[in-house]
This record gives C-alpha cells, sequence and structure tokens, in this order.
C-alpha cells in the first residue's frame, strides 16, 4: 500500500464494510497485511465477508474483526470502538463507510427520512466522535475517509433524503479536517470520497451484472487509495460514463446557482437547459 498508515500490523475500521466499497477497501488493508476490523449488520454477509478477509490476511482470522454495529446508534458505535482498541490497541484508518439508498421523496414517510439521515449522516457523526479522539490522543499519522457522494453536492431532484444526507457528510467532513489540522499535534488528516457510479448492493437495482458506465468497488478503492497517497481531500471519482471534467462543469454550475441567482437546481430548469448543455461545453 502507498500511503505509510496503510502499511502491515496498523489497524483500519471499515463500517459498511460486508459488501460493496466497504469489503472492497477491506480486502485491500487485509492483503497488506492491515489488521482489519469491519462494522455492518447481518449475520450471514459479516460471517461471509469475514472469511473472505481472512483467506486475503497474511495472519488469517486473528487479524479479522467482524462486527454487528448499527451506526446510527452513538452507544453502540462507542461499544465498537472499546472493542477494537482491547484487541487490537487502537485505530490507524477510520472509513466512515455505511450508507443506504433506498429512496425517498420529499413529503415521503417521515420514518423513511429519519433512517436514511440516521446511518448517512449521523453514522459518520457518531464514528468519528467515537473514534477520532483516541486516534488524536495516540499521537501517529492515521486517516478518517468519509463516504459521500456527488449527490451530496449538485443534488439532483429525486432522492431528496438522500442528497440531504450526502449534503451533511460533506459539511461535516470538511469542517472535521479544519479541525484536525489545527489541533497541536494531530497528524490525522481527513478525507470525502465521492464516488462515480459504482456497481454495488446499493446501486445494482436487480441487475446482476455491472452496467458498462460503472467502475467496479475494487477500482473505486484503487482510485482513493492513489488520491489519498497525492495528499486530496477531496477524492472525486469519475467512471466510465463521467469523467472529471464534466464533473467539474457540474459542479461549477450548481454553484453558480447561488452567485448567478437562478433558480435552485437550474440545471434541471427547462428554461437553462440550452445554457447548462453551452456551459457543459466550455462556452
Amino acid at each position: 500500500m502507498p500511503h505509510p498508515v496503510m502499511s502491515p500490523n496498523h489497524v483500519a475500521v471499515i463500517t459498511g464494510g460486508a459488501s460493496g466499497i466497504g469489503l472492497a477497501a477491506a480486502l485491500r488493508f487485509a492483503k497488506a497485511g492491515m489488521k482489519v476490523c469491519i462494522a455492518d449488520l447481518g449475520d450471514e454477509r459479516l460471517k461471509d465477508a469475514a472469511a473472505k478477509l481472512s483467506s486475503a490476511a497474511p495472519g488469517g482470522a486473528a487479524d479479522i474483526m467482524a462486527s454487528a454495529v448499527d451506526v446510527s446508534r452513538a452507544d453502540a458505535v462507542a461499544d465498537f470502538e472499546a472493542a477494537v482498541a482491547k484487541r487490537f490497541g487502537g485505530t490507524d484508518i477510520l472509513m466512515n463507510n455505511a450508507g443506504i439508498q433506498p429512496g425517498s421523496t420529499m413529503f415521503g414517510p417521515s420514518d423513511n427520512w429519519q433512517r436514511i439521515l440516521a446511518v448517512n449522516l449521523w453514522g459518520v457523526i457518531n464514528g468519528t466522535q467515537a473514534f477520532a479522539p483516541n486516534m488524536i490522543k495516540r499521537g501517529r499519522p492515521g486517516l478518517i475517509i468519509n463516504t459521500g457522494s456527488k449527490q451530496g453536492i449538485t443534488t439532483p431532484p429525486g432522492d431528496p433524503a438522500y442528497n440531504v444526507s450526502k449534503a451533511g457528510v460533506k459539511a461535516f467532513t470538511e469542517a472535521l479536517q479544519h479541525e484536525l489540522r489545527n489541533t497541536d499535534g494531530c497528524s490525522i488528516t481527513a478525507h470525502l470520497m465521492i464516488p462515480g457510479f459504482v456497481f454495488t448492493g446499493l446501486t445494482a437495482r436487480g441487475r446482476t451484472e455491472k452496467p458498462a458506465g460503472a467502475w467496479t468497488s475494487e477500482q473505486t478503492v484503487d482510485f482513493m487509495i492513489e488520491r489519498i497517497e497525492a495528499g486530496d481531500f477531496y477524492i472525486l471519482c469519475p467512471d466510465n460514463d463521467v469523467p472529471r471534467a464534466l464533473d467539474e462543469r457540474r459542479i461549477l454550475w450548481a454553484a453558480g446557482d447561488i452567485v448567478e441567482n437562478r433558480p435552485p437546481l437550474s440545471r434541471w430548469h427547462k428554461d437553462y437547459s440550452d445554457a447548462f448543455a453551452a456551459f457543459v461545453k466550455g462556452k
């Protein structure tokens, strides 16, 4: 692994680690000789993931920990942090990756909104507040990687609860990095992971084969590691359909809604469709 924190015998903690991007990251860390702790829900999923990780880790099952944790519960996450510290002595990498996307509507059921925000946003807050203080106290270099979304930046119509949760993750992680870099003696850095279209259980929606436009979880993790090594805070991932240049134009247009005093989400407003198309082309 290229980053010095991603080294043998260091400890990586990944929420949402039983599948998708989380499992791909856990496997990369395990193969590098790290001690890997995953948190997720579903006994069979955790058992299967632990078996894969144990096979990948040079130290076998002794270097792997798989725990059933509801990240929306601060007490459960605090207990998980204590269990990791007891078994492996502390944490070097925290990847707050757990997320759900069941779909939402503006005036949909309140319970659905509450659960999406509880997992996607409060899961990141709970994970950071439980793990970061002891990571800082150890006085060692470390990484906190929070999984956001492009939907939390350009906020497209169609899934408002998810957008709100991921916009919150962006704001929280920016504030976290500011806090860390202004904390005396702290050598922990925060990073905002912004995946593109990745074929996972979250995005499959009944499909069994990866769409041509999607990246795999493994491609996404490889890109994440490369950009952390480069020192990026915003890990803006492309995919097979959307290159970085197009993401940049979309993000700039979204910010321009405020600066230019356009209607919100003007990218999807019929009166601005031609202007947006021209902007994307750099005209």
